[in-house]
């Protein structure tokens, strides 16, 4: 017998506050907030730190600080990316 859209709907409310408690409190509350996905605040000062030490490295002629700088600006821009696979947490298979 299939399960009502009711259970189907609960089972979606419960994920969604497991997954993303800050969310799913604003989403309940009725202010819209950004998914976990979205938020990008930590990966901003990643790049601005990263950006900072690639152009120390130039200013100063270092190739280990430009390399380093090359290296973390790589690392920083990859955080922007919303659908990269968290650690610990697989994708669900196709079907």
């Amino acid at each position: 017998m299939p399960q009502s859209d009711d259970e189907y709907l609960a089972a979606l409310e419960e994920r969604l506050a497991r997954d993303d408690p800050r969310f799913a409190r604003a989403f309940g509350a009725g202010r819209p907030a950004r998914p976990r996905e979205y938020r990008y605040t930590s990966a901003w000062w990643e790049l601005v730190v990263a950006v900072a030490v690639l152009v120390t490295g130039i200013v100063l002629a270092n190739g280990l600080l430009i390399a380093t700088g090359l290296v973390l600006t790589g690392i920083a821009v990859q955080l922007f990316d919303p659908h990269r696979v968290r650690a610990g947490r697989r994708s669900p298979p196709f079907r």
